[in-house]
């Protein structure tokens, strides 16, 4: 983001609001943090970004490790029969690359980009997941680490589990709908237990 400013002519991003913006579009992202800045700056910056990220995973210098134990519950989950999807700010190909390169390409039935939808707290991205594995609200749960994810749920009508790992505290993700905010994997699987008996 640094250096996609500093080509569009714009100051350099607080790091923390960086992270705060995590979840949205780039596009949504690029306005959030620069409000002021021209049509021409904000353009310049989100095509800055994505060229700046793109080089960054081709000389291997980009990194985004998942949090620990969660690969393992999404390969649980998978093997339990639940139908995964992802609802996200990336585009279709970060999202694909980021998947297969920590071996959870296959584990998800539906992949919904920024590339096709509007950016959350829209719902388009959860309905659309929704509908793809012909799931009802009260069967889907969004699980997220932002208030843009629950708001989102809260939109679609869905469950709504915040985690407390992420970018925004456990009481913006409860004012934004979360039922409940998790602190560990163990506690996320006990909660989705908990919904799918009831």
């Amino acid at each position: 983001m640094d250096t996609a400013f500093r080509i569009a002519g714009l100051p350099a991003p607080n790091p923390a609001q960086v992270r705060r913006i995590v979840g949205l579009s780039l596009p949504q992202a690029v306005m959030q943090l620069a409000p002021k800045a021209s049509e021409l700056q904000n353009q310049t910056a989100v095509a800055e970004y994505k060229q700046a990220f793109r080089a960054a995973r081709m000389d291997g210098s980009l990194h985004e490790p998942l949090f620990p134990g969660v690969a393992e519950l999404v390969h649980r989950l998978h093997a339990g029969g639940w139908a995964l999807g992802v609802a996200t700010g990336k585009s279709d190909r970060g999202l694909r690359a980021t998947l297969a390169t920590n071996g959870l390409l296959d584990c998800f039935t539906t992949l919904q980009t920024a590339d096709r939808h509007p950016s959350k707290p829209h719902p388009a991205m959860l309905l659309a997941a929704m509908a793809q594995v012909q799931a009802l609200p009260e069967y889907t749960v969004m699980i997220g680490d932002t208030a843009y994810d629950m708001a989102a749920a809260s939109a679609a009508g869905t469950h709504a589990i915040g985690v407390g790992w992420g970018y925004h505290e456990a009481h913006e993700l409860i004012q934004a709908g979360a039922s409940a905010v998790v602190n560990s994997v163990t506690e996320l699987e006990d909660m989705l237990d908990a919904i799918t008996t009831r």
